[in-house]
């Protein structure tokens, strides 16, 4: 079945936001609730051309939330232990490698993008994923840290210099 707004014969969206701010976490998780927060904070930046979506969703289930955007700024949370929490990363979904196997998720973010793309879907060429740096999110009913609320006006920033110029300047300083 072909979504409303996608020409059958092209990956081309012909209706829809400019750009989807998808936002993945859980507000139950901790720190993990980092993508909810920015989520509520964009909301109020957002114009016509501009969609914040906010999912604890994973995987397959994603799908419709790539559907029918021409650029995607992904927000999630990411524990490497390489960086102090509250650490910012910037990358395309282009240079994240393809992990053989299950993912933690089952199905990933990038795994999901491949089979929209594979299939001819109308998704974005490339996503750009905004993840902060987390110290828990398997804690239930923990609070956010410190260290990654801190982050959160940063990302706003960086996501707010990513919109349409009109959305940007509407923005009380």
């Amino acid at each position: 079945m072909i979504s409303p707004g996608v020409d059958s014969r092209s990956r081309s969206v012909t209706v829809g936001p400019d750009l989807r701010v998808l936002c993945l976490g859980n507000i139950l998780l901790g720190d993990d609730g980092l993508g909810c927060a920015v989520a509520d904070q964009l909301q109020q930046f957002a114009s016509q051309d501009v969609d914040i979506c906010c999912t604890p969703e994973s995987g397959l289930h994603l799908l419709d939330c790539l559907l029918g955007v021409r650029r995607l700024v992904v927000v999630d949370t990411v524990q490497t232990g390489n960086a102090p929490p509250g650490t910012i990363y910037k990358f395309h979904d282009s240079e994240l490698p393809m992990v053989p196997g299950g993912s933690p998720h089952y199905v990933g973010l990038c795994e999901a993008l491949a089979l929209a793309r594979n299939l001819g879907l109308p998704v974005a060429d490339e996503a750009i994923i905004l993840a902060v740096e987390i110290v828990d999110c398997l804690t239930l009913g923990e609070e956010m840290s410190s260290t990654v609320r801190s982050a959160i006006p940063a990302v706003v920033e960086m996501i707010r210099n990513m919109m349409p110029a009109a959305v940007s300047e509407q923005a009380p300083q």
